[in-house]
């Protein structure tokens, strides 16, 4: 690795050249997937991993446990869902809106999402548009009755046995209304029961001490290229843009830029990847931060993991080409329904499509296979068998049964130790 020093226009500029193996391991260092860092145990640990990813993504898939405690379980084996609820009812610390897709955020990155929440208070988007007029009726009604009432979720909209349909009783408009008022930044998520939203008045979820000053477009597009960068360790310009939706592309271009030209920010080459130039913060890219070996831990990603959302940007970096099959026709799945990436050792070495029989209370392997070329190590399986199990307890289930596995030998071994433990 080495730095060229370049003078133009005046302007002093690093550039940076780093192996692909250093790119990877800065990738997997600020992912926190290598277990460098340090984090108390518990719901503090936790709240830090959301400060420092910038992000956990929700989604409703329940073919296992959902994305968001899988994202976290990831990276704080002591992880449960009470710590998450805890932080974002109790302490609210955290707060719900949209990041990269629906998401759970720092709250102290709150006011950097209200431009968002003013964009949708004058929709330009024929799709918010056509919503605005459909429902928009609906939009005081809805904040009145909260407002007297207290938080409520959508189903409380919901007509009871025997009442007629109304202004307060009128469910499909009413829950589209909430989401209205959620996004223009009226309303937020007070917490979550059984995985249903519950609104409440802004005014009376976020904490006092939040502070709530619109930013301007520079101070809005160095945040947004600092979190991204934060959080990846290197990007290119397209990765920054997308690591949290809503930001235009010409704030982040022109914060790009301006971090740059003042050094903030260092424009760096990756051995192999060519006519291609990624960037980083200084301080996390330097001798120290690419020194020592890769962690040889074991970790099955959630498809809506932050290290592999970017598709693009894993099959650059690591050549793991992946997808989600699970939205396919079933003929047309290669390797399964919810494919989960194993990642050992710094590397992309197979694929896992899991469900949880929660009745039977039996984690089904219902296809594993390993990568073209992949060596499997005595020593890789019973590391494997370990993290399955442990993945299975994530999950609540007591057994683990093994449909389909690409290797007889590594079926044989993971069956042997699945039993001797179950023993």
């Amino acid at each position: 690795m080495f730095l060229l020093y370049l003078k133009y226009i005046g302007i002093k500029v690093f550039f940076m050249d780093i192996s692909a193996r250093q790119a990877q391991k800065i990738a997997l260092q600020q992912q926190l997937l290598d277990r460098s860092e340090k984090f108390p145990p518990g719901k503090e640990g936790v709240a830090r991993v959301i400060e420092t990813l910038g992000y956990i993504q929700i989604d409703t898939i329940a073919v296992i446990q959902r994305a968001h405690h899988h994202t976290l379980w990831t990276r704080r084996p002591d992880y449960t869902p009470e710590m998450l609820h805890c932080l974002q009812v109790e302490d609210r610390r955290i707060f719900e809106y949209w990041g990269h897709a629906a998401s759970y955020l720092p709250i102290t990155d709150y006011r950097y999402y209200i431009p968002r929440m003013r964009r949708f208070a004058d929709p330009n988007s024929k799709w918010e548009k056509q919503r605005m007029e459909k429902y928009g009726h609906m939009m005081k009604p809805v904040l009145d009755r909260i407002r007297k009432e207290g938080p409520l979720a959508s189903k409380d909209f919901i007509p009871p046995p025997g009442k007629k349909r109304g202004t307060w009783w009128d469910w499909r408009p009413a829950k589209v209304a909430l989401e209205l008022l959620f996004w223009r930044g009226v309303m937020m998520i007070s917490e979550r029961r059984n995985f249903q939203r519950v609104y409440d008045l802004t005014e009376r979820v976020l904490p006092d001490h939040v502070d709530t000053k619109m930013p301007d477009d520079d101070e809005l597009g160095r945040f947004f290229v600092k979190r991204a960068l934060v959080a990846y360790g290197i990007a290119q310009e397209k990765e920054i843009r997308e690591h949290i939706d809503g930001i235009e592309n010409n704030i982040i271009t022109n914060a790009l830029n301006e971090l740059t030209e003042s050094g903030d920010v260092l424009p760096v080459t990756v051995e192999g990847i060519k006519n291609t130039r990624f960037f980083a913060l200084p301080d996390l890219i330097n001798p120290a931060s690419v020194s020592g070996k890769t962690s040889s831990g074991i970790h099955l990603l959630s498809p809506f993991d932050n290290f592999i959302i970017q598709r693009e940007r894993i099959n650059r970096l690591f050549g793991f080409d992946y997808a989600l099959e699970c939205y396919m026709p079933a003929p047309k799945r290669k390797h399964g329904y919810f494919v989960l990436p194993i990642l050992y050792g710094g590397r992309f070495v197979g694929r896992l499509d899991p469900k949880a029989d929660r009745k039977n209370r039996t984690l089904i392997i219902r296809n594993l296979q390993f990568e073209s070329g992949f060596k499997i190590s005595d020593r890789f399986l019973k590391a494997f068998t370990g993290k399955l199990r442990e993945f299975a307890r994530f999950n609540e289930c007591d057994h683990i049964k093994l449909q389909r596995v690409s290797s007889a030998k590594a079926k044989n071994v993971i069956e042997k130790g699945i039993k001797k433990t179950e023993n």
